[in-house]
């Protein structure tokens, strides 16, 4: 295959013999692979936790949430406007709030959240979710959480004690004021009774698994009275789950429901309620993207450095092309090609690597833990079992635009000074 001669020549000072720029060629290409290979498993990686956080969260939470400062009395002509309301598919009220649970002697602090199931069902799919048991919330039932259920030492018929939180601070209170004033009687086991929250009894009907720890570490459910009685609400609630046609179409309902409360509830999308954690994915994900895309620069100044090498190693041969009429942009042309060849290949080998690591990353993970005895990735701090990724075609192709563009740019400054050489003075000393 016939190519223009400053290919040609690109081609033979990539590979030249008894030197050692054959070496700092390699070496080049490797740093540009490396930098596209960890760019692109970094930022798939990235890319996955933030669709993988929203699926997650869209599976177990509601795509809005009504709430009023303190409790909401009205709530059921609340839930009538909402259920009227352009784009609104269910509602369902709640309480929650922590709790104490105790299980022979194991004693845990969740989040508590009363729900109707049969209104519930219809904004997340609870049944789905329980893998053990039976999705039921009858009169004094519970449904927990995976890893919850572990660490109590719990499974399906077991029973639990619930403590509401007032409890704690109403006997604080009476132990503050027998201190306090030695003389005043103490109250009686009967008074406190009529004025301290019963603890609930509740036995364990299933156990769900969202795969997220934090939800199945931290939530039981119970049934809606049941969350009232703990926090002495009589007929009242926390607020309001909506569910919408589409998470995406949240924030426009949600302005509407604004419009209709004129300051009576406020309604929050699934996105303001997780605002900080995507917020830090994203700030994340691009600072990784800065620092990471300084590898490939420091690849592209190896690059700069072959090229000067060979510039100055070529002098005579550059004289020789220039008397023999070659143009400026042809001896350009043979320094620029040795760059862009560097990026091209650089490109496609870490390409290939990066796709490699992320179609094995969590077999990789195992084998690094075990040949390390470490564990990498802990579910209690990520919130998933597995390393998530996601590979985003416009991300890898500004990933390796970028990497190709910065070996181009970097190879321009020793090739427009190798082609200003004058030839007279090229050839003086030869």
């Amino acid at each position: 295959m016939k190519l223009p001669f400053s290919f040609f020549l690109a081609l033979r000072y990539l590979k030249p013999k008894r030197t050692s720029i054959s070496i700092i060629t390699l070496i080049s290409v490797l740093g540009v692979m490396l930098g596209i290979t960890v760019l692109v498993v970094v930022i798939s990686v990235m890319t996955g936790f933030d669709h993988e956080l929203r699926r997650k969260i869209l599976g177990f939470d509601p795509h809005l949430v009504v709430t009023s400062e303190g409790v909401m009395s009205n709530w059921r002509s609340l839930k009538t406007k909402i259920d009227k309301t352009d784009g609104v598919v269910a509602s369902a009220p709640f309480v929650q709030g922590p709790v104490i649970v105790d299980h022979d002697g194991r004693i845990f602090t969740p989040l508590m959240r009363g729900i109707d199931l049969d209104q519930e069902q219809k904004i997340i799919d609870l049944r789905n979710l329980v893998k053990q048991g039976k999705p039921e919330l009858t009169n004094e039932d519970a449904i927990i959480g995976a890893r919850l259920a572990g660490a109590l030492g719990i499974s399906v018929g077991d029973k639990i004690t619930v403590y509401a939180a007032g409890n704690i601070r109403s006997i604080i209170e009476e132990l503050k004021r027998s201190q306090n004033d030695p003389k005043a009687k103490a109250k009686t086991l009967a008074q406190l009774q009529t004025e301290v929250i019963m603890p609930a009894d509740l036995t364990v009907t299933g156990i769900f698994e969202s795969g997220r720890y934090d939800y199945d570490f931290n939530i039981v459910f119970v049934p809606l009275h049941i969350g009232q009685e703990l926090y002495s609400l009589g007929d009242d609630v926390h607020g309001i789950s909506v569910e919408t046609t589409g998470p995406y179409r949240a924030e426009a309902i949600k302005e509407a429901l604004n419009d209709i409360f004129n300051g009576e509830a406020n309604a929050e999308t699934w996105i303001d309620r997780n605002k900080d954690r995507f917020d830090a994915i994203r700030v994340e994900r691009n600072v990784m993207f800065i620092i990471l895309m300084f590898l490939i620069v420091i690849a592209a100044f190896s690059i700069m450095n072959t090229l000067i090498t060979v510039t100055v190693q070529k002098t005579r041969e550059i004289g020789v092309m220039k008397a023999l009429g070659a143009r400026t942009w042809q001896i350009v042309w043979v320094f620029l090609a040795q760059g862009m060849l560097v990026g091209f290949f650089g490109n496609a080998i870490g390409l290939g690597l990066g796709m490699t690591l992320i179609r094995y990353r969590n077999e990789f993970k195992e084998w690094l833990a075990n040949v390390l005895h470490i564990q990498l990735f802990p579910a209690d701090i990520y919130e998933f079992s597995s390393i998530p990724a996601e590979v985003v075609p416009r991300d890898v192709a500004i990933i390796c635009l970028s990497a190709f563009l910065i070996c181009s740019v970097a190879a321009l400054i020793p090739a427009w000074f190798a082609a200003r050489l004058d030839p007279v003075k090229a050839l003086r000393y030869e």
